[in-house]
């Protein structure tokens, strides 16, 4: 077998998404930005091929189904994840679409799954994958911020987690919406690191 341990994401990992796809050109440049980030962490931190393919994958696979409608997804992703925000549907619903089809990765499929609303039981690869969708430098916000951040990566991955994770709250709760269990969770493990 090859080094990612399934075809598809041995695919993604070479920028070749699944056929179920459904990207516009602007999100596939931002999807491949999330992917060099990751592949160049991965390979700062001395992480053996096969996982820097896992992780090129990751970015390639996060926002694989950004596009399309939250209704159309909401029937796709598990029932414990059915009642989250639209927004939030694509992670999960990508995570299911590669299970569906036999990926087994389940530290991958969990990253895939939580990039967006961050989780307490997010590993490495979930964390990476999270700072660099929030990082990756096509986003126009807070550049000079952003910049130093991505600078300290990833030598620093916990505290550039806890960093962004703490910015995501203090938005929600400076627009009066509601804080989801799983951001808090997170934040809460991360404080206790």
């Amino acid at each position: 077998m090859n080094n990612c341990q399934h075809p598809l994401i041995e695919a993604a990992a070479q920028g070749t998404l699944p056929e179920w796809a459904a990207v516009s050109p602007g999100r596939r440049a931002h999807m491949a930005r999330v992917s060099e980030l990751l592949d160049a962490w991965a390979a700062a931190l001395g992480l053996p091929e096969s996982e820097r393919c896992r992780w090129r994958a990751a970015g390639f696979l996060h926002d694989a189904l950004r596009e399309v409608a939250p209704d159309a997804l909401r029937a796709k992703v598990p029932r414990a994840q059915s009642s989250l925000p639209g927004p939030i549907l694509h992670g999960p619903a990508v995570a299911e679409r590669l299970r569906a089809q036999g990926v087994l990765d389940g530290e991958l499929l969990f990253a895939l799954a939580y990039h967006t609303l961050g989780n307490a039981s997010l590993g490495t690869l979930g964390r990476a994958l999270y700072v660099a969708d929030f990082l990756e430098p096509g986003r126009g916000f807070m550049p000079e911020w952003r910049e130093g951040l991505r600078a300290r990566m990833p030598a620093e991955l916990d505290s550039v987690t806890r960093e962004i994770v703490g910015a995501r709250i203090r938005y929600v709760v400076d627009r009066g919406l509601d804080l989801l269990p799983d951001i808090v969770e997170f934040w809460n493990v991360l404080v206790t690191e």
